[in-house]
């Protein structure tokens, strides 16, 4: 059997998501689009919150029926992943059912930067000291 993949990277913000759709699979294209959302979100590649790409938007970007992305956003609202805004759009739930992936990192956060505030207060620099050494930082470590 012979697949051919379309793949696709559409914006977000400064990022982009990249979509790989097989043709000649089992596996049907909304349930391929279903499934690599679930995943970018549970590992927090999109953020609660996040608008996604028009039904028309995705469905031109990656060749497809627009009713192929409407069930795939439909088949996400229903298990709670995603939500429908109306005209507003589709946007990620701010509380997506699988999203340990989201918590774990917010945590990991919370504690490096308790733990940064700690070193910062031993050196008895200020805090607007400490946040320019840590501006400094993110401006040296690019993605």
């Amino acid at each position: 059997m012979i697949y051919t993949w379309v793949v696709s990277s559409l914006p977000f913000g400064a990022d982009s998501l990249p979509f790989r759709i097989a043709t000649g699979t089992p596996i049907p294209p909304y349930e391929q689009i279903r499934g690599q959302l679930t995943v970018m979100i549970d590992a927090g590649r999109v953020e609660p919150g996040t608008r996604l790409p028009t039904i028309r938007a995705l469905a031109a970007q990656l060749g497809l029926a627009p009713g192929t992305v409407a069930r795939a956003y439909r088949e996400l609202e229903l298990d709670g992943t995603v939500e429908g805004r109306g005209r507003q759009g589709t946007f990620v739930s701010d509380d997506p059912p699988d999203s340990e992936a989201v918590t774990a990192r917010r945590m990991r956060l919370a504690d490096a930067a308790a733990e940064f505030v700690s070193v910062a207060r031993r050196l008895r620099v200020s805090e607007d000291q400490a946040l320019s050494a840590c501006r400094d930082a993110f401006m040296d470590q690019p993605n």
